[in-house]
């Protein structure tokens, strides 16, 4: 049986007046009545959190510390009284927008745009996962497949879900040819769920260990755009005309600058990844159908049992460093700053 031993936990917490992040001990937070208390087993790192630092969100903190984070996974300690399907010493794994009505027109589309204006984001405008225990809305959290590794896990629950709806998403058949256009936290998921559906990737990258993480794990072709710049030709002879979609999960607006190079007429281009800055199009290239745009994020509940399952099913797995000591947040910070390495970060608890 999992318990609460302690008053309170340590918790890692963007500061807004520094822009920085420090750990501290707080209380354990107390449940409402929609929630289920839950010791953390791993919180990993996205790169979305680092939002935080640009300002470029208008999902402000409301407090002056903001416990960061938005994917884990860990064991249900407490629940609240409304609570259903959810038992003590539970896994669970949950989205990273709670507290929405999700029955709304804009809870079909994505939590944060619910009509009543109650959606907050966890690690932004409610408190987030980096810490010892955290609470999460009910409806908005599933329990983990049974055997199913839980620091693995812990990314899927952003990542993961995202990947997976992304290439989803772009409705290719078996043996199309999908590009996978940045190959770190998420592109490397990405490319095994794309092969887990039959398709042929190549996965496009500056970073060569993310390559060859990528080539591991099943990738057709791989191209370093900073040696091939003008990876056009390779792509258009290799796919015998340009990939059907290209999905975008890198962070650079040079990489959705050229992702239309690596498309046939009239290919998707899917948005994932979120650069500093907006993007910049050529409308006549859409009004003509030279490529279209979509775009996928984590988005609802219902959305999320779906991709879990389907990764448990294929094996599929984050590559994920981890640590063993809260204060290592920088460390994961900098090493997810640096672009350089594969995979995913995160914190593991005992």
């Amino acid at each position: 049986m999992v318990s609460v031993k302690s008053e309170t936990m340590l918790a890692a917490q963007y500061n807004k007046h520094t822009n920085k992040i420090e750990v501290n001990r707080i209380p354990i937070p107390i449940c409402g009545d929609d929630d289920i208390l839950i010791k953390t087993r791993c919180a990993s790192l996205c790169h979305s959190d680092l939002m935080l630092f640009w300002g470029h969100t208008a999902e402000k903190p409301p407090t002056d510390k903001m416990t960061v984070g938005h994917e884990n996974t860990g064991f249900v300690v407490d629940m609240g009284k409304n609570v259903k399907n959810f038992n003590i010493g539970d896994a669970v794994g949950c989205l990273g927008c709670s507290y929405a009505c999700y029955e709304c027109e804009g809870c079909q589309v994505h939590n944060l745009w619910c009509t009543t204006g109650s959606g907050r984001l966890h690690g932004f405008t409610c408190p987030g996962h980096f810490a010892e225990y955290s609470v999460a809305d009910s409806r908005n959290a599933m329990v983990l497949p049974k055997d199913m590794d839980m620091i693995s896990a812990a990314p899927l629950f952003c990542a993961g879900i995202t990947a997976y709806h992304a290439v989803k998403g772009c409705n290719l058949q078996p043996g199309q040819w999908i590009a996978i256009i940045g190959c770190g936290g998420l592109g490397h998921l990405a490319v095994q769920y794309a092969k887990a559906m039959g398709l042929k990737v190549i996965g496009m990258d500056i970073s060569n260990s993310q390559l060859e993480a990528v080539e591991n794990f099943g990738a057709d072709a791989v191209i370093n755009t900073l040696d091939q710049p003008d990876f056009e030709p390779i792509v258009k002879k290799l796919t015998n005309g340009g990939c059907h979609a290209a999905a975008v999960f890198s962070a650079s607006n040079i990489a959705y600058e050229n992702a239309p190079k690596a498309l046939r007429i009239n290919g998707l281009l899917m948005v994932a990844g979120i650069p500093k800055q907006p993007l910049s199009i050529n409308a006549l290239d859409i009004l003509l159908g030279k490529y279209r745009i979509a775009g996928k994020s984590s988005g609802i509940p219902q959305n999320m049992p779906e991709a879990i399952e389907f990764s448990n099913k294929h094996n599929i797995k984050s590559h994920i460093t981890t640590f063993n000591n809260i204060e290592d947040i920088h460390k994961a910070i900098d090493l997810m700053n640096s672009g350089q390495t594969a995979g995913r970060f995160g914190i593991v608890f005992e």
